[in-house]
């Protein structure tokens, strides 16, 4: 018999039937809110923050090595206008994620450099998320509750083994 992990254990997915998908830096903890969920939490909301003032600090330095290099006042305001647009967007789409699948995977994968340039706001979007739930636990739940529920149905409509099942007697006429 395989070992089974604690995650799969704690939150009762051994069992046949649909198991529940990992979720980054949670694992399937957000099934059951146990394994240190609230922890990870915690760890993830401090950590995305941190990220984000990190990357903003370093922003504050690469603007400042533009105003060292004398540009002008026209390339120093497109650049913060460029960042704060990107970062606008990058949050937005990060924030989407979380409750929805995208309809167009091919555009999302369009946008992932307008993402990276906006890094801040998805960050941002991370910690704001992770102040109520793991990001991403809503959508995953409401997926895996629904194939549960398909899974029980299925299950429900059998009538076990084919073979063993007694044939019907065709009624009498009398």
């Amino acid at each position: 018999m395989e070992p089974v992990s604690s995650d799969e254990t704690d939150s009762g997915t051994s069992t046949g039937g649909p198991r529940p998908e990992p979720i980054r830096f949670f694992g399937t903890t957000w099934v059951g809110h146990d394994g240190g969920y609230g922890l990870r939490r915690a760890g993830v909301a401090a950590g995305s923050l941190a990220a984000a003032l990190a990357g903003a600090f370093v922003l504050r330095f690469a603007y400042q090595g533009l105003a060292i290099a004398d540009v002008g006042g026209f390339v120093g305001a497109l650049v913060v206008v460029m960042f704060a647009v990107c970062t606008a967007i990058a949050f937005r789409k990060t924030w989407e994620g979380f409750t929805r699948r995208p309809a167009d995977p091919a555009r999302e994968d369009a946008l992932r450099g307008l993402k990276a340039i906006g890094f801040i706001g998805s960050l941002l979007a991370y910690f704001v998320r992770s102040l109520t739930e793991a990001p991403g636990e809503g959508l995953h739940r409401a997926e895996y509750e629904e194939a549960r529920a398909q899974y029980a149905r299925r299950r429900a409509t059998r009538a076990g083994n084919p073979a063993a099942r007694a044939r019907r007697k065709p009624p009498k006429r009398g």
